[in-house]
């Protein structure tokens, strides 16, 4: 750690550009506290049921969502099934499209939940991820002259007219200081908080018109929909949150000693509620295997740094980077990775906290009333939830079925059969655990990319034998288990996955040739 005093605070890069030893003193980061609480308080209020239509934009929204249903009413939907809801999605998106960067935001985050929200839905919402215009540069130069309170050329030596990227709600410059520090810039769009907070409250009028009218409404659930997203893209409205949620991180991994990610540094200055100026690295996309691969970085190795750092972070310190994908992610030429844009973060309480890392406690011996008992104390099922019932109704008892065996008829019966029993169940999905769940898939994906022969039990395996030597004390003095003790049980797990308990090795080519089949059973059924 020499020539970076400040990594003892964070896990940081190497050559800093500046130091953050100190980062409780830095001046903005004063009373963010109240700003986070005030921040919470905000969403029961903009989702509260009106009875009243909220305001002008409703009509607005009406038009182009209306237009949408409208149009599928008469052309899709009389033919049902998957092709019904694919035309449904693919109006909904182009819809989101025309109503600009909330709807854009909420379609981006749809569309990195597979597993989470109906496939068509996933699938037609993927197209719109890249595309928001980017503000016209005058107007990038009039927010960072308010906000920092002085000329553009008293800060910056060089700033790039032409952003690296635009996103739904700012979009970021690269940049080089007058001291000469290259950095990027994070500017928020000038008027996107305010229509931030009309869209949520017309999202939240018009949810539950849509339950049981549309035949994704079903899988999706719009008014708790609304209340996630609200809960998301409200926090991202302040950068000063945001630099706050990287220093808070990147002290979670060097206390953790996880060195394999690295943080890059907020200014210790320059950052505002619309203003974020930070440490700029480089390196590998991580879809860039070949390039990777070529200055001799370690895949396999990037892999489990992600799941082991991911973890590490949510069961013992209860936070983590709540949006990764391939654009948030960088793989540096020495095999770490850096970690991108922390708008969208995922905290959680003591008791929280606790009980997801019961949770995958229970996961790892395959006790399924113990992970019942944590889902409902993480708020997915209500408190006074009968857990025996929870597993008749889930037919949880009942012995696994391999997918792949299974019609296209059947699976979607299967499907439609536990819908409707989560939702006779009172069951919901919490912030959090969408989040955490949203970023297990993307995991899942960048096995595929990067380490497709990855045994996943061995893996599997190695975790609860890596979290059992390194973390045995901690976890043992917060549930009460010493997972030294404990043997792993992995015949949960491959039930997950529709494989026989005899099975001793799965890769992830060889479940990708499963999911494979089990799509070709519904497109057989669709026909």
């Amino acid at each position: 750690m020499a020539g970076a005093p400040d990594l003892a605070a964070g896990s940081f890069s190497d050559t800093p550009p500046w130091t953050i030893t100190d980062p409780d003193a830095l001046a903005w980061r004063q009373g963010l506290d109240e700003v986070r609480r005030a921040v919470v308080a905000e969403v029961p209020r903009l989702t509260a049921p009106r009875r009243w239509p909220p305001g002008a934009r409703l009509g607005t929204v009406v038009r182009h969502l209306g237009g949408a249903l409208a149009l599928w009413a008469l052309r899709e939907r009389r033919q049902g099934g998957s092709h019904s809801r694919a035309g449904i999605s693919r109006r909904l998106r182009r819809a989101a499209e025309r109503l600009g960067p909330t709807y854009i935001k909420l379609g981006q985050i749809i569309s990195s939940g597979e597993g989470i929200f109906p496939a068509e839905l996933v699938d037609e919402f993927k197209l719109c991820r890249d595309r928001v215009p980017a503000e016209p540069f005058r107007v990038v130069r009039e927010v960072i002259e308010a906000d920092l309170g002085r000329p553009l050329e008293d800060v910056f030596r060089w700033i790039d007219r032409t952003p690296l990227a635009a996103a739904s709600i700012a979009q970021v410059h690269a940049a080089t200081l007058r001291t000469g520090e290259r950095v990027v810039v994070k500017v928020q769009r000038p008027t996107v908080a305010r229509r931030v907070r009309e869209d949520l409250r017309v999202m939240a009028w018009l949810a539950p018109l849509l339950v049981g009218r549309i035949p994704i409404a079903a899988l999706a659930n719009p008014p708790a929909l609304v209340e996630l997203f609200a809960q998301t893209i409200t926090e991202e409205l302040d950068f000063r949150l945001e630099a706050e949620n990287m220093l808070d991180i990147a002290r979670t991994f060097a206390e953790l000693g996880q060195r394999g990610y690295v943080v890059p540094r907020p200014h210790p200055t320059l950052v505002t509620r619309r203003v974020l100026v930070m440490e700029r690295l480089d390196g590998f996309r991580v879809d860039d295997v070949v390039g990777m691969r070529g200055a001799g970085v370690d895949t396999e190795a990037v892999v489990r740094t992600g799941m082991i750092g991911f973890l590490e972070g949510a069961i013992l310190h209860g936070i983590f980077h709540g949006d990764l994908h391939g654009g948030n992610l960088l793989v540096l030429p020495d095999g770490r990775t850096a970690l991108l844009d922390f708008g969208i973060t995922g905290r959680l309480d003591e008791p929280r906290r606790i009980a997801f890392l019961r949770l995958l406690m229970a996961g790892s011996t395959n006790d399924l009333t113990g992970q019942l008992a944590a889902l409902r104390d993480l708020g997915v099922l209500p408190p006074d939830a009968d857990l025996d019932r929870v597993v008749r109704e889930l037919r949880l008892d009942q012995p696994a079925v391999d997918p792949t065996t299974m019609s296209g008829e059947q699976l979607v019966q299967e499907l439609q059969q536990v819908i409707k029993a989560l939702l006779g169940l009172g069951a919901r999905l919490p912030k959090e655990l969408m989040l955490f769940v949203k970023n297990m898939v993307f995991l899942d994906g960048a096995i595929a990319t990067l380490a497709p022969d990855l045994d996943l039990f061995g893996e599997i395996t190695n975790l609860s034998m890596y979290f059992a030597t390194r973390h045995g004390d901690r976890i043992m003095e917060d549930v009460g288990i010493d997972p030294r003790t404990v043997e792993v049980d992995l015949d949960g797990v491959k039930a997950s996955f529709g494989v026989d308990a005899s099975t001793e090795r799965l890769t992830h080519r060889e479940l990708r040739r499963r999911r494979e089949t089990i799509r070709r059973n519904l497109a057989r059924r669709r026909r």
